[in-house]
């Protein structure tokens, strides 16, 4: 089993972060490993979202859990599971994020050394996506936005 973590303070706020994280279908424009990702739009806890990966392997993809500062996902294809964590805590106006996973199977101790620094890359790419949402016109416009998901709440 291989396991990495990363820490990271995003100076984007916790709202901006849970867009990007709980956008499903737009995984694979800032994680290179998903070819293609299908689903429902909204994220949705224990919905299996077929994924095609680098290598042209075939899984699914789930979020396993969500809630307001955890956002836990799975993902797996013959021969390889990843299960993540993502811990948002609000900092100074900006998030601190930390992100962790841990790979299990055949494909994971062959593909070792290609994920070494993967969770630190994963952190610069949704750092870049996150900063993309414009501020709001007001301070308080993000207390008036919600983001949508169905499924439990954890």
């Amino acid at each position: 089993m291989t396991v990495q973590k990363a820490i990271r303070l995003l100076n984007v706020p916790p709202y901006d972060v849970r867009r990007v994280l709980l956008d499903p279908r737009a995984l694979p424009a800032w994680n290179p490993a998903f070819h293609t990702l299908d689903g429902p739009a909204h994220a949705t806890t224990d919905v299996a979202y077929p994924i095609t990966v680098r290598g042209g392997l075939t899984g699914n993809w789930e979020y396993t859990a969500i809630a307001d500062q955890r956002i836990d996902t799975a993902w797996h294809v013959p021969g390889f599971r990843e299960t993540a964590v993502w811990l948002l805590e609000p900092h100074d106006g900006g998030t601190l994020v930390t992100h962790e996973f841990r790979h299990a199977g055949p494909l994971a101790g062959i593909l070792r050394q290609a994920f070494r620094g993967v969770a630190e890359l994963r952190l610069d790419r949704l750092t870049q996506r996150a900063s993309r949402f414009e501020a709001p016109a007001f301070a308080g416009a993000r207390n008036e936005h919600t983001i949508e998901y169905q499924g439990r709440r954890s």
